[in-house]
């Protein structure tokens, strides 16, 4: 009979489950708020940068950041480590980088006789490339088993790089010479790319308002963010959105926006199968973000210019007559009708 008691009693305990995933999924997305919040305090107008950089941090993507000298690329990069307690390192992409300078080398311990793995600045948690397009194919392609496998083959063996591990690479879209040009194999790595703009009038008074306040010359003298997590609640932010119920009609609509880009007028390449992939895990990042309890259009929507960008090639009628990739992804992406759910 007592047997018979504890049953119910056992079945009885089990559905407070799915109270207790959405306490965890609220108290992750507050975190995650948390974040935007401290980094907005120190990067002044660029609400929608954060926002991005925060969905791929979330949805384990790497970023590639495009823009003029002097809107805080490194600052942005500095301001996340330190919020969340990770490890970060910067590398400075120049003509004459060599693999090894990346990934780290093997040394001759005179005293040992042996030689010892010296580990490069790829094993961190946060990577910032500057310039990455300044370095040689070869170069550049260190950068590719790290980014996609999360390790680093030195002297035959595979280290594994510490967890969380995301790249934020910077290019500059006005100094062309003496750059080389990223494979698209290695852009397709990237999950979003984002263009960094100046700040409007009003931003750009109150960040020169700041830094003329400064006694360091013209760096910005901001108070250092707060930690708000440390690298394992990254984690498990990771984990949670990636768990975040998603309708099959979005999850479709999320691949349509991809297949439409190999067959749209005036695109020579189309995006590939990386592209839906990196939509659906950017929507569960950006449901996460404001707080969703699951997945909507809008969410994969708020994320496809990022995705989608560099993975598409505009035809060459279209460049002559000045359009940009952003222009008729919006476009598309205003034509391929979303679900109602």
């Amino acid at each position: 009979m007592s047997e018979h008691s504890t049953d119910p009693q056992s079945n009885a305990d089990a559905p407070p489950a799915p109270s207790n995933q959405g306490q965890q999924r609220q108290r992750a997305s507050q975190l995650a708020q948390a974040l935007h919040h401290e980094l907005q305090k120190v990067l002044i107008g660029q609400s929608a940068v954060i926002d991005d950089v925060l969905t791929a941090l979330i949805a384990g993507g790497h970023v590639l950041i495009e823009g003029v000298p002097g809107l805080g690329k490194t600052l942005l990069v500095r301001a996340l480590a330190r919020c969340f307690g990770g490890d970060f390192a910067r590398i400075q992409f120049t003509p004459d980088l060599m693999p090894s300078d990346v990934t780290g080398h093997a040394v001759y311990d005179i005293q040992t006789e042996q030689f010892k793995l010296r580990k490069g600045p790829l094993f961190t948690n946060l990577l910032l490339a500057d310039e990455i397009n300044r370095a040689p194919a070869k170069t550049q392609a260190a950068l590719l088993e790290a980014m996609q496998e999360r390790q680093v083959t030195l002297e035959g063996r595979a280290l594994p790089i510490p967890q969380p591990f995301m790249v934020l690479a910077t290019q500059n879209p006005i100094e062309q010479e003496g750059t080389y040009p990223l494979p698209e194999a290695e852009l397709d790595r990237f999950m979003l790319k984002l263009r960094m703009d100046y700040p409007d009038a009003a931003e750009e008074l109150s960040m020169v308002r700041q830094v003329t306040r400064s006694t360091k010359a013209d760096m910005l003298d901001v108070h250092p963010p707060r930690t708000v997590l440390q690298a394992k609640d990254v984690l498990v932010l990771q984990r949670i959105a990636s768990e975040l119920p998603l309708d099959e009609q979005v999850l479709d609509y999320a691949v349509r926006l991809a297949r439409t880009t190999r067959s749209w007028p005036g695109l020579a390449l189309g995006a590939g199968p990386r592209a839906s992939i990196a939509l659906v895990r950017g929507g569960r990042a950006r449901a996460l973000l404001r707080g969703g309890e699951f997945v909507i259009p809008d969410d994969i929507k708020s994320c496809a210019l990022a995705v989608l960008r560099h993975r598409v090639r505009l035809s060459p009628e279209l460049d002559i007559e000045g359009l940009s990739v952003d222009q008729v992804l919006k476009q598309l992406l205003d034509q391929v009708p979303a679900p109602r759910l």
